[in-house]
């Protein structure tokens, strides 16, 4: 079978079945994610042993750091795979639920109901969780999946969707609710992006590059999610010790993920005694400061912090650094190189607190928090399907009721319009 025509009847199959996910019952999808779950668990030599092909073909390709990172398949990590599938099992099915009920003069009773969004196309790179997470997410939510996962992840990947379908054959559901392509050539991307009569959403993860490719000649309408500039605020009136424990864990904990921060910005009537500090901190964890003139006035060994700093996901253990006036330069400079991703205050301000989680204009704001809490798993809603940063049709973390729409649906009595 040609390219081509391998894409084509995926996304026939992904249809087809669609139609029979939307009506399968929450008893079955759940004992599905739970097979899913014990089996990645049971295999848990063989997915090793796979990604150990992917880690190998990755040293030799000379992949940077935190893609071998995003790479690795430990079992810690595939016990993460499994707790996601079982914690998605436990939560509310979306599809069925009536949001809203409300009566017309007429008498007519109108409401909104959730429905699945259909079949799902996800093209992503490097992290093998993914697969799981994605397919977990979709099943509960009554949605077809397709995956193109990078060539990097081949063998941990088709590892992973065999063990899925596997399982789900035998708790009963149809096996090409989780489907993936078992060719890597790129070709297979923009074939996929024309299909507009069989797939309803595609949803890329992965680098800037990607995420805009797959914008510019998708069909299909895409949520996106170019990059994680993300920030944390030191106000004045910061707790100290809180602040180095978080912004400590936001750059360190794992330099290579989206929620990360790459960028502090620290009120200048506490940048004396903090910025020292923080300095010590991090630069003990490896991390190269890079600053403007005041913070340099300050820390007066690291680098300078150029205008095209302030713009970099850096993904790697490096941070830039700016003094402020405070919230309204903090918010500023926010609105001028954030990505929508996530930002933080650290403040004990009740006002200041409220004003930046109302005026910050992202995915995710957070106060007195590390911005690593913007994530699907630790945000309560089991796995992400990734994180949105287009407002259309979903705002952060992708979770079950994001990966549904809503119908009207409508109670009459015979009532006819006049």
């Amino acid at each position: 079978m040609d390219l081509r025509m391998e894409v084509r009847e995926i996304a026939k199959r992904a249809k087809e079945v669609s139609r029979l996910l939307a009506q399968l019952s929450t008893d079955t999808k759940n004992k599905a994610l739970f097979e899913m779950a014990d089996d990645l668990e049971k295999n848990q030599v063989l997915l090793i042993e796979e990604n150990r092909k992917d880690l190998m073909a990755g040293e030799k390709a000379n992949l940077s750091a935190s893609m071998m990172d995003r790479l690795r398949m430990t079992p810690a990590v595939i016990q993460a795979m499994a707790k996601g599938l079982r914690e998605v099992s436990c939560l509310p099915d979306p599809v069925g639920e009536i949001v809203k009920m409300w009566r017309r003069p007429n008498g007519l009773t109108v409401g909104r109901m959730r429905i699945p969004i259909g079949v799902i196309g996800i093209i992503y790179e490097s992290r093998p969780n993914v697969t799981a997470d994605a397919a977990g997410l979709c099943l509960k939510s009554g949605n077809a999946i397709i995956l193109r996962g990078g060539s990097e992840a081949f063998h941990s990947n088709q590892a992973i969707v065999r063990i899925l379908q596997t399982a789900l054959s035998k708790a009963g559901a149809p096996k090409e609710a989780v489907q993936i392509f078992s060719r890597t050539e790129r070709e297979a991307i923009q074939e996929m992006l024309q299909l507009e009569d069989e797939i309803d959403l595609i949803i890329p993860r992965g680098g800037e590059t990607l995420i805009r490719f797959v914008a510019t000649h998708s069909k299909i309408p895409v949520i996106k999610h170019y990059k994680g500039v993300c920030h944390i605020f030191i106000d004045e009136t910061a707790d100290p010790e809180m602040s180095l424990r978080v912004c400590l864990n936001a750059k360190v904990q794992r330099p290579g993920v989206c929620n990360a921060m790459e960028t502090l910005l620290v009120h200048a009537k506490i940048a004396d005694r903090f910025l020292p500090k923080i300095a010590e901190v991090l630069q003990k964890e490896g991390v190269e400061l890079r600053g403007c003139p005041e913070t340099r006035k300050i820390l007066s060994g690291i680098k300078e912090a150029k205008e095209e700093d302030w713009h970099e996901e850096y993904s790697d253990l490096i941070l830039s650094i700016r003094v402020v006036k405070g919230i309204e330069e903090a918010m500023k400079h926010i609105a001028t190189y954030g990505s929508l991703h996530t930002e933080a205050i650290l403040t004990s301000n009740y006002q200041n607190a409220q004003r930046f989680l109302r005026e910050t204009d992202s995915s995710c704001v957070l106060v007195n928090a590390s911005t690593r809490f913007n994530d699907g798993f630790e945000l309560g809603l089991g796995a992400e399907m990734g994180i949105s940063t287009s407002k259309l049709h979903a705002f952060g973390p992708m979770g079950l009721e994001e990966l549904t729409t809503t119908k009207f649906i409508v109670y009459g009595e015979g009532q006819i319009r006049g």
